[in-house]
């Protein structure tokens, strides 16, 4: 069945979390499952100039304020769409900030485009269903409700706190009927909200995770957008995450100092060893060495690390903390490495090839978020070998296995589970796993547990087709 899949973002094309993970992955995996999937993405220019060979696929005349087209192409196996509208995205900057940080002023018409660009492919295609992902699709659903043919559609939520809100002056470019803005539409507190078009107009909604899924009905949650989702609970499913695995593989990762499998996991000693002479660690291959990954934001906990990772310091263990977000908590990350010279070390930006070392490397990755719709990191470091430390929420409890007497006498445990939002419970969960990881014996068998654990898209992929098949089949 043919599924049109709308996103802002695609790893391997352009990437700034895990979005671009899903989305670059998804497609494969949907294709054991007779769905064949083109992804659409904007044509920011680091799009533009990775295409091979592109071809026309659909002219856009008068397109937001400028000719545009749609250019068909493949890249590394995925089958592509892409939104040529140099005037919404030839541009230095990223997808959804300008040089210097702030976001660029025409966001809204430039996902609005999107996901008009998105419900015209649809159509002339024939698709059978359309995947839109996240606010900056969250339109393509509306295009779609209000379209001659009818063409159904499945939004998937990445982040409720990201919600896409513009004025209320954006609607008249829209191009919709005026009853689209309406409380039982995409009008959102007096302006357009991209995120809860997404949620009203489409035919079914999922989350990243189960565990988010029951969240995201809740106050704290659902950030605002509880009520609707509730009012829609019979057509929200939580659809956990994967990760792409012979990407994502220890015994072939080009990035490592030293490849290794869950049958031999020796060679991750030297791993460890680079990553302690890459980021100016004591050379201690005794010391126990925890990693942190990710953005550095609010959301992630990195400010509830800090606050607890004295209790590593105090044990003679080392911290590595590698991820880029708001400056006020990159330079408190600065500060705690130059407190702890040897022991303590921080890597401000994004580098891929540093990261796989690191899951590669270090013993344990700390996942301290305040709420978690799902999460890669951890799925990365069950595969590495590099049992997790993450707050109870979100896809973190769906995937974590926490290391209580019961799952260590049962022999189920890959993981230690805390208390969200709070440095004391983090500080006490920190002080667990160096008691766990001391017991080589056990953190042995957790080690293998957490390598042995499926991490892939193979059963989360067999629901999504599911539900895009059933759509389609409602629809047709």
């Amino acid at each position: 069945m043919p599924v049109l899949a709308v996103a802002s973002e695609a790893y391997p094309l352009v990437k700034t979390g895990g979005l671009a993970d899903a989305v670059g992955a998804l497609p494969a995996a949907l294709a054991a499952h007779g769905v064949a999937v083109r992804t659409l993405l904007p044509g920011y220019r680091e799009v533009m100039r990775v295409l091979d060979r592109p071809r026309v696929a659909h002219d856009l005349p008068a397109f937001f304020g400028a000719q545009a087209r749609v250019l068909a192409a493949t890249h590394r196996g995925l089958d592509l769409l892409v939104l040529d509208a140099p005037h919404l995205f030839d541009r230095a900057g990223g997808p959804y900030l300008a040089p210097g940080g702030a976001e660029w002023r025409d966001n809204g018409l430039r996902f609005a485009a999107l996901g008009r660009a998105a419900a015209t492919m649809a159509t002339a295609l024939g698709v059978g269903a359309v995947h839109a992902h996240d606010w900056q699709a969250g339109l393509a659903p509306a295009y779609l409700r209000f379209a001659p043919r009818r063409i159904p559609s499945l939004f998937t939520i990445h982040n409720m706190a990201f919600q896409g809100r513009f004025p209320a002056t954006l609607f008249p470019a829209l191009g919709l009927p005026p009853e689209a803005f309406a409380r039982d539409g995409l009008e959102y507190h007096g302006g357009v909200g991209f995120l809860k078009s997404g949620l009203w107009f489409a035919d079914a909604i999922n989350t990243v995770s189960p565990s988010y899924a029951e969240e995201i009905l809740t106050q704290d949650g659902g950030m605002g957008l509880e009520g609707l989702l509730r009012g829609r609970a019979g057509d929200l499913h939580g659809i956990l995450n994967g990760l792409d695995v012979a990407d994502w593989d220890p015994a072939t990762d080009a990035h490592l100092a030293a490849r290794f499998s869950s049958a031999d996991t020796a060679p991750r000693a030297a791993n460890k060893a680079a990553v302690q002479a890459r980021l100016g660690l004591a050379p201690d291959p005794d010391a126990p060495l925890f990693g942190f990954i990710g953005r550095l934001a609010w959301q992630k906990g990195a400010d509830l690390l800090l606050e607890a990772a004295g209790v590593l310091m105090e044990q003679g263990a080392q911290l590595a903390l590698v991820g880029s977000g708001d400056a006020p908590l990159e330079e408190a990350c600065r500060r705690f490495a130059a407190a702890h010279p040897g022991r303590a070390a921080a890597f401000i930006g994004f580098d891929e090839g540093l990261a796989r070392r690191v899951y590669g490397g270090i013993d344990a990755l700390v996942v301290p978020s305040r709420f978690e719709p799902c999460g890669l990191a951890q799925l990365a470091a069950l595969r590495y070998g590099a049992p997790p430390v993450v707050a109870r929420t979100g896809g973190l409890a769906d995937t974590v296995i926490d290391a209580s007497p019961m799952a260590l006498a049962a022999g189920c445990a890959t993981g230690v589970q805390v208390a969200p939002g709070r440095a004391d419970a983090l500080a006490a969960g920190l002080r667990r796993a160096l008691a766990l990881f001391r017991d080589r014996e056990t953190w042995r068998g957790m080690q293998a547990r957490a390598m042995a654990t499926d991490v892939s898209w193979g059963p989360s992929a067999g629901r999504y087709a599911a539900i895009l098949k059933g759509l389609a089949a409602r629809h047709a």
